[in-house]
């Protein structure tokens, strides 16, 4: 999608293959990929490349999965970054063998965070949780507490691109099998941001729900018309090579 894979996954199957590479011993990234991160790509060449080499990557905005289908493409699900969160902890619960560490947000979010998810799923493994408020000089200790804390899967939202980029960087060191990287999710479980609506979330309008409640974010919104544009002028480019291809 503009130079970004994406993979048509579920959130069930998703979550099989994070759980399979919290064991597997690496160090795999997780991205939860959305329009305004596309768009970023498009004039940040690390970044196109921390996404596309990450060990997967989800459709996390109805963007793109509209684009997927204008196309012919097997995007038929999303899986968010809040959705993660839950169905992780539910397997943790459950199976015992994910264990979560809550990396971001300001001042006690992560901490207060941690505690809805405890309450919401009776015995679920959170090995730590901290704020996202620190210096690049203070990474290292960061990641020494995590790989301390014996957690396996490092939930980071730290907000993109800045926590791929820390994931890609830091995330070996952390001990964590895998690291994913989920935007906003803590601020929501913590309260400090409330979740549009599930009749919002069902037609696609999420994002004009959050506008709503923020408007300073509209800058950020103009990212959707650009992507919209960008996609449609890929895929004319697509199916004109397509019917020059087939009539030589």
């Amino acid at each position: 999608m503009l130079g970004c894979r994406v993979g048509a996954v579920g959130r069930d199957e998703a979550v099989e293959q994070i759980a399979a590479l919290a064991n597997a011993g690496g160090a795999a990234l997780v991205v939860t990929l959305g329009v305004e991160m596309v768009m970023a790509a498009q004039h940040d060449e690390e970044f196109r490349r921390i996404v596309n080499s990450a060990a997967l990557v989800t459709c996390d905005t109805v963007g793109l999965m509209l684009a997927s289908r204008l196309r012919g493409g097997p995007l038929r699900e999303r899986v968010t970054g809040v959705e993660l969160v839950d169905a992780l902890a539910a397997r943790s619960a459950a199976r015992g063998d994910v264990r979560l560490y809550l990396l971001g947000g300001r001042g006690d979010t992560a901490l207060r965070a941690a505690e809805v998810v405890r309450g919401s799923y009776p015995g679920v493994a959170i090995a730590g949780a901290r704020d996202g408020y620190f210096g690049p000089d203070e990474s290292d200790a960061v990641a020494a507490a995590i790989r301390a804390s014996g957690a396996n899967v490092l939930l980071a939202g730290l907000g993109s691109p800045k926590q791929e980029r820390w994931l890609a960087e830091y995330l070996g060191a952390s001990g964590c099998g895998v690291g994913i990287g989920i935007g906003g999710s803590l601020e929501i479980y913590a309260g400090n941001v409330a979740r549009a609506p599930a009749a919002f979330r069902r037609t696609g309008l999420e994002w004009a729900y959050r506008l709503a409640k923020e408007p300073r974010r509209w800058r950020r919104q103009l990212a959707l018309p650009r992507f919209a544009l960008a996609v449609l002028g890929e895929t004319l480019r697509g199916r004109k090579a397509e019917k020059t291809s087939s009539n030589p």
